[in-house]
């Protein structure tokens, strides 16, 4: 399983990253990003706390570890600003909070993050047609997720972003160890979504692309 979604206490989470990792590598990860919530009360310590974890523990356990971050709930037009802010700062992947059915996300975030350059644009809900071919045109990758609530519009992003041909990824979001889940059931929730069975390899190969890309920074 790679996992490029998930929370620890330096956000919302339940677990100090070290336990996630520990955790996740016990449930066959292959790879983990750790993407706490941010804005721009926490983005100094919360970024800075999770580098500091990843580069003390990264090569002590046999996966990849990234260090990232999760742009939540911030104006589509500070949005641009804290993506560039969260690279500086030694985020090695950015996810972008999109515009969930199950929030009051502001209209307009998951354009803005398309277009500030985020790596994965998060349950982005029902997002439009004009901004699903934009993400394709910038390489954004829309999330499928097993979150509860965020994951009941993944048939909705799955029929779209396979009919326009855009990267799709699955990541749990997770919060707690209950969360996190195998690559077989990461493989039965992208089924339940609509996606064939013969396209779930690129779901995970995106993955691993992202991962690549990811480890390139740090290497930058």
């Amino acid at each position: 399983m790679i996992d490029l979604h998930t929370h620890t206490i330096f956000s919302d989470g339940e677990l100090l990253p070290f336990e996630l990792i520990r955790r996740a590598h016990a449930a066959g990860y292959r790879a983990i990003a750790i993407t706490d919530h941010v804005d721009a009360s926490n983005i100094g310590h919360a970024i800075g706390g999770i580098v500091r974890a990843v580069s003390k523990i990264r090569g002590l356990v046999p996966m990849d570890i990234i260090a990232g971050a999760e742009i939540t709930h911030a104006p589509p037009e500070l949005i641009r600003e804290l993506v560039k802010e969260a690279r500086g700062l030694g985020a090695e992947l950015v996810v972008v909070h999109g515009e969930t059915i199950t929030e009051p996300v502001a209209e307009g975030t998951n354009r803005a993050a398309i277009q500030a350059g985020a790596d994965i644009l998060a349950h982005p809900g029902l997002i439009t047609t004009e901004d699903i071919l934009l993400a394709k045109e910038k390489g954004v990758a829309l999330e499928i997720t097993s979150r509860k609530g965020h994951s009941l519009a993944n048939g909705y992003i799955a029929r779209a972003a396979v009919k326009f041909g855009v990267p799709i990824v699955i990541n749990t979001d997770s919060h707690g160890p209950g969360d996190l889940i195998t690559r077989d059931m990461a493989s039965r929730i992208l089924r339940a979504a609509g996606i064939e069975e013969g396209r779930i390899e690129s779901v995970f190969e995106t993955s691993s692309m992202l991962v690549d890309k990811a480890l390139r920074r740090i290497n930058a």
